[in-house]
């Protein structure tokens, strides 16, 4: 008899512990995540419609919440009605991911990669300590990933932005490896190919210890330095700095479709060599004869000692680009650009000789929709200010069809060159001759003095770790090619009318499409 009543206490208590994990494990988080859905960071939500100080730096651009009293131009920038539109949480079905799923995927992942670094350093026979990762369902990685809407990747009124930039510039990073597209590679390249594979390029995975996911591009050019006249834009430079001031330029200019990108001083030794996930990345590891810690690509035609990244000793700057969800439940599609450059160094592609192309674009499906084709515009504006030229595809989630916003992702070529202005970087604005009428609306604020582009670009990259992000040349280059922007569009008026220039943003109706001669570049 005892025996069976010991036999049910310990039943009992089995079970008591089951339930009791799994309430830990499955349902608290779901109500931690409810709770903090409902109540971002334990704060009141900001007004809807309030533009004093407090509410406007809990809701700016991150610059903006360092600069006190109305001195900020940034601030007051963000104050202006059309930055402050009603905050309204997007339905169901606009949205990429449910909690649930996200939730579900990350809790899954956090177990899978503790035991596999475990596994590694076992195998490894490494002496250096695993920190292991930690389980938060309030991460900022997780918000940030809910948020993502059909419309941008995160909505003006939250924070989540903000904290996950501190995350990224300050937290524990706990494993490094190289990027899946390099892995895919396996250390083949074909040297031949003038525009070589995603793979390699010099970039690195890195994760942190709440498991959220970064790119790290390394520095490989100093801000003084502009791109040589000679080189073409499929060999440029990719430069970290790039990276970082193209996500405050996307989201000064309201667009919100670059992933959130933070610069950062990493010990090439401690935060990166440490904790490789993989031999094939410790191999490539280094000191050079200036005793300078440095690594290279895994790819072939880029391991080489003078294509290698190095330190300041153990020291070395880079951007950190935020990851976006898994391709596994948020597949995106790569669309080639229309206005796709010859990557060739003597061809040239139709829209370079034929004026009238942009009336074949616009029989072409996903361009029959003109909401597409206007996010077309914005993607060509925005890389004419940052100069960019290497524009050959462009993503989008799969899920949102032909109405999905563009991803402004990959800008670390632009920057380069602040002396020029490459005009042809436009040609989808001034063949076409459509723009978003809040677009054009923010260009022209952004014109004026009290709104000046440039400076409350200054103020915006004030607040990263790695400054000056810009030198002032490309800050004024930035005002210098608004101008222009500004003209061309101005030129179209003239000739088209603003009723047929100047689109709402929720035009559905495609656009006439007889041909619209080519704006005279001025």
């Amino acid at each position: 008899m005892w025996l069976q009543r010991r036999d049910r206490l310990l039943l009992v208590a089995t079970l008591s512990v089951l339930l009791a994990a799994d309430v830990y494990f499955h349902l608290w988080p779901q109500i931690l995540l409810r709770l903090g859905k409902s109540c971002e960071c334990s704060a009141p939500p900001p007004s809807r419609v309030s533009t004093s100080p407090s509410t406007q730096e809990q809701r700016g651009i991150e610059g903006g919440t360092t600069v006190g009293g109305t001195g900020s131009k940034l601030r007051d920038l963000l104050s202006h009605p059309l930055y402050q539109a009603q905050v309204i949480l997007p339905p169901t079905e606009d949205r990429l991911l449910t909690p649930q799923e996200i939730l579900k995927s990350y809790k899954k992942r956090v177990s899978h990669l503790n035991r596999r670094r475990r596994g590694h350093r076992t195998e490894g026979n490494r002496s250096i300590a695993v920190t292991e990762g930690k389980f938060d369902p309030h991460t900022p990685w997780l918000q940030f990933h809910m948020e993502i809407s059909k419309d941008a990747l995160y909505s003006r009124s939250n924070n989540v932005v903000d904290r996950l930039l501190n995350r990224m510039g300050n937290m524990t990073i706990i494993g490094a490896d190289y990027t899946p597209d390099e892995k895919a590679l396996n250390g083949e390249c074909d040297c031949t190919q003038i525009v070589k594979p995603s793979g390699t390029h010099l970039k690195l995975v890195l994760r942190f210890q709440d498991y959220g996911k970064a790119m790290f591009k390394p520095m490989r050019q100093s801000r003084e330095e502009e791109t040589p006249e000679d080189f073409f834009y499929f060999v440029d430079y990719q430069r970290h700095n790039a990276e970082i001031a193209a996500f405050h330029l996307d989201r000064i200019l309201d667009f919100r479709r670059v992933p959130p990108v933070a610069g950062r001083l990493l010990n090439l030794t401690s935060e990166i060599l440490d904790v490789a996930s993989n031999e094939d990345l410790e191999s490539v590891f280094f000191v050079s004869p200036a005793n300078n810690v440095c690594f290279f690509s895994k790819c072939l035609y880029m391991c080489k000692t003078e294509y290698a990244a190095c330190g300041n000793s153990h020291m070395l700057e880079g951007s950190l680009s935020v990851f976006l969800p898994s391709l596994n439940f948020a597949p995106r599609l790569s669309v080639p650009n229309p206005w796709i450059r010859s990557y060739t160094f003597t061809g040239k592609e139709d829209w370079e000789t034929n004026p009238s192309y942009c009336d074949s674009v616009k029989l072409l499906p996903p361009y029959t929709n003109v909401k597409r084709l206007l996010n077309v515009m914005d993607l060509a504006i925005f890389d004419f200010l940052i100069g960019n030229m290497d524009r050959h595809h462009y993503e989008t989630f799969t899920k949102f069809g032909d109405d999905g916003f563009l991803l402004h992702i990959d800008n670390a070529r632009g920057f380069g060159r602040h002396s020029y202005d490459e005009l042809t970087i436009l040609a989808p604005l001034y063949q076409c001759c459509l723009i978003k009428k809040d677009t054009w609306q923010r260009l022209n604020l952004l014109s004026l003095p009290e709104y000046r582009l440039s400076d409350v670009m200054r103020e915006s990259l004030s607040n990263d770790r790695l400054l000056p992000v810009l030198t002032e040349p490309h800050l004024a280059a930035l005002d210098r090619r608004l101008q222009r922007i500004l003209q061309v569009v101005n030129q179209c008026v003239q000739i088209y009318g603003e009723d047929a220039v100047l689109i709402k943003a929720n035009a559905l109706q495609p656009q006439p499409t007889n041909t619209q001669e080519k704006v005279v570049q001025s």
